[in-house]
């Protein structure tokens, strides 16, 4: 099982690279994020293939895919659906029926995220936690599996609204896209601006890749890997003994408990594409960035020193 895991993730990259140039670390990271079942956010300035890389992955994975652009008029109900007065035809009789939204999908692109308002935003908390979808007092399932994948511009933030730590929490991984190398660049070009597009096949489908999921789940964590994605965690918090002075003069609030289910996740996933059995430190170092970069709450001092998040986290020795 370990061997078709690992032939499905280098399958999965090398169609996602018919289309997707460059972004090694961001690809992989995103297809681990998919194995361990966590939701992501992309973050990077316009015209880095974000919006494409997810679309990309969607037909790879051939799952049903759905694209939100989110605006400051965008409603909680354009995203999670809403009821609908309708007459049957013949006797006359009105009802209420559910017309579900784009949320009912299994890969939602919630694109510029930061751009609507907290009401609308918040329309994502139940369906990320719980997979459910409340609507006028019925609650609905929402298909499995189930990811929502968020876009960020970090550079324009006028007409933006911040998302709230407890939604932040809910992301694994935070992945920053880079500018592509000259050489990537110049490929990009090229391939883009001819008349043929790079064409993806599906790798996998949603039942596969759940029990994927599961294997990915199934892999031992020893008592010293989680042992040290804890200390790790707790090394974020400032009013722990254990943190670094850095962290006490520069962090106000560090990451929670789920940080440290997504280290281990996020290392057994790292593992599993490997086709290794088990999970080791490397694996949490790996993707520490990834998982608590965007869960420290920084302090005025902090900005005003133009300290990066990624400073403040401390990977000990074993």
């Amino acid at each position: 099982m370990l061997e078709r895991l690992s032939v499905a993730r280098k399958e999965l990259s090398r169609q996602i690279a018919q289309r997707i140039v460059g972004q090694t670390q961001v690809v992989d990271d995103l297809v681990a994020a998919l194995l361990a079942g966590g939701h992501v956010m992309l973050v990077g300035v316009p015209g880095l293939a974000k919006t494409l890389l997810v679309q990309t992955v969607a037909e790879a994975l051939d799952l049903s895919f759905s694209r939100v652009q989110f605006t400051p008029d965008l409603m909680p109900s354009d995203i999670t659906g809403t009821e609908l007065m309708e007459e049957e035809s013949g006797t006359g009789r009105r009802a209420f029926r559910f017309a579900p939204g784009p949320i009912f999908a299994n890969l939602v692109l919630a694109d510029e995220i930061n751009r609507a308002p907290p009401k609308t935003q918040a329309a994502l908390l139940q369906a990320m936690q719980e997979r459910t979808v409340t609507v006028a007092g019925q609650t609905y399932e929402l298909p499995k599996p189930f990811f929502v994948l968020a876009t960020q511009n970090p550079v324009e933030q006028e007409g933006t609204y911040p998302l709230p730590e407890a939604q932040l929490d809910r992301f694994m991984y935070e992945l920053n896209m880079g500018y592509p190398s000259r050489e990537e660049e110049e490929q990009i070009v090229h391939t883009t601006t001819g008349a043929t597009q790079g064409q993806v096949k599906a790798v996998l489908g949603g039942s596969s890749l759940i029990e994927l999921q599961q294997l990915v789940r199934r892999l031992p964590a020893s008592p010293t890997l989680v042992s040290y994605a804890v200390r790790v965690v707790r090394g974020t918090r400032p009013d722990n003994p254990e943190a670094s002075a850095k962290v006490k003069k520069y962090v106000s609030f560090g990451a929670g408990p789920r940080a440290s289910q997504y280290l281990v996740l996020g290392a057994k996933a790292r593992a599993a594409m490997d086709g290794r059995a088990m999970p080791d430190i490397d694996d949490i170092r790996s993707v520490a960035n990834a998982v608590l970069r965007h869960r420290l709450v920084v302090n005025f001092q902090a900005e005003a020193d133009g300290v990066p998040r990624e400073d403040l986290i401390e990977l000990p020795k074993a």
